[in-house]
């Protein structure tokens, strides 16, 4: 099982919307040679994390995706398509137009080189881990073992809402 979040809050390089970029970025996952999507969740409007004056609010969404792929492959190949939707990085947790993150690729875990993995704050996140929750109920932590239900009860309300 990969999951694979997917979120954006500013338009694409063309104008495009978000949300459309996220559904974009979405159907791309299947061009990933060795790599199928199999569910996608809702799409979540969520304020962003942590806040940041004047930033637009986020599209988030979780892919469940299957497949025979390597951690750093799987990291370029996602990278190309944010790459393409015109993702720039001028700070940490700046808007974007674009973010697909690895939130888990089955049990694995490591430390180092990127990917880490599992995402290290996944666990932490409420607009992942209700996504998350939806198409993989149950899914439970490769390193802490708790299920993603159970992290979500421990978590402090966030401003999201389904759209």
């Amino acid at each position: 099982m990969i999951l694979i979040a997917l979120g954006a809050n500013l338009p694409g390089a063309d104008g495009t919307a978000p949300r459309a970029t996220c559904e974009a970025a979405a159907r791309a996952l299947d061009d990933i040679p060795g790599l199928r999507c199999h569910a996608l969740s809702r799409w979540w409007s969520t304020a962003p994390e942590p806040p940041l004056p004047g930033s637009p609010w986020y599209v988030n969404g979780v892919a469940l995706c299957e497949g025979a792929i390597g951690p750093e492959a799987l990291l370029a190949a996602l990278q190309a398509i944010e790459n393409a939707a015109g993702r720039m990085r001028p700070y940490p947790n700046a808007p974007r137009t674009l973010d697909l993150d690895i939130i888990a690729m089955g049990e694995t875990v490591r430390e180092a080189p990127d990917p880490i993995l599992p995402h290290p704050r996944a666990h932490l996140r409420r607009f992942v881990l209700q996504p998350l929750a939806e198409v993989a109920p149950g899914w439970r932590h490769p390193v802490l073992g708790q299920t993603a239900e159970d992290l979500l009860a421990v978590l402090p309300p966030a401003p999201m809402e389904p759209l």
